[in-house]
C-alpha cells in the first residue's frame, strides 16, 4: 500500500465519531437516520463522516429507494490497518527516506544538514546523503573557471571549517579535477551521481 493511501486511511479514523460510527456498523449493515439517532448527530453530519470514512475505502454504501445504507469494508480495514505496521516495523526509519521522491530527498537533506546560512553543520555519514551534501556545494562554483587551491579552500570554508575533507570528496567523487595547486568543475556527467546510488 502506498505511503499516501496510509496517511488517507489514519485520517479517516482520525476522529472520534468516525470510530464510534464503525463499531456501530461491526454490528451489521445500518441506514443513516438509524447511524444518526444512535451517535445522536443529525443525519448531515452522519453522512459528511460517513462520506470520509467511503473515500477511504473503509465502509460501503448502498441506496434503497430513498435510504442509503451503509456496512464496515473489512478488506480495506485489515488491509490498512496491516500495511501501517508493515511500513513502520519492516522497512525502518532509513528507508523512509529513501522512499521519498528524489527531489524530496535532496530537500530533506539540504533542509537537515545545512543551516539558514548556508552553512553545513556536518558532513553526512550516509554516502547518499553524503553526495548530496557535495553536489549542492560544488554547483554554487562557476563551469570553466580554473581556481587555486587557496580559492577553493576559501570557498569551502564558507560552507565548512574543514575544507580540506570537502576538497578532497570534490576528487574523489570526480565533481572536480586537479592539476598541481589548480581546480576546475569536471562536466556534470562525470560527476557521481547520488541518484544511481542504491
Amino acid at each position: 500500500m502506498q505511503l499516501e493511501k496510509i496517511v488517507s486511511y489514519h485520517k479517516a479514523l482520525a476522529d472520534p465519531t468516525r470510530l464510534r460510527l464503525l463499531l456501530l456498523l461491526s454490528q451489521g449493515e445500518m441506514h443513516g437516520q438509524a447511524l444518526a439517532e444512535k451517535l445522536n448527530l443529525s443525519q448531515p453530519t452522519v453522512t459528511h463522516h460517513a462520506a470520509k470514512l467511503r473515500e477511504a475505502a473503509l465502509i460501503k454504501e448502498r441506496r434503497d429507494k430513498n435510504t442509503v445504507y451503509f456496512k464496515l469494508n473489512p478488506e480495506f480495514i485489515n488491509n490498512g490497518a496491516e500495511a501501517s505496521l508493515q511500513f513502520i516495523f519492516s522497512k525502518g526509519a532509513e528507508n523512509m527516506e529513501e522512499q521519498l521522491p528524489e527531489n524530496s530527498l535532496q530537500d530533506t537533506v539540504i533542509r537537515n544538514f545545512f543551516s539558514k546560512d548556508g552553512r553545513l553543520r556536518q558532513i553526512p555519514a550516509q554516502y547518499k546523503k553524503k553526495l548530496i551534501a557535495l553536489q549542492y556545494m560544488v554547483e554554487k562554483l562557476e563551469p570553466g573557471v580554473v581556481y587555486t587551491e587557496k580559492e577553493i579552500n576559501e570557498y569551502i570554508k564558507q560552507f565548512h571549517e574543514d575544507f580540506a575533507t570537502i576538497r578532497r570528496e570534490f576528487i574523489m567523487h570526480q565533481f572536480m579535477y586537479r592539476e598541481k595547486d589548480k581546480y576546475e568543475l569536471n562536466p556534470r556527467e562525470v560527476w557521481t551521481r547520488w541518484e544511481y546510488v542504491k
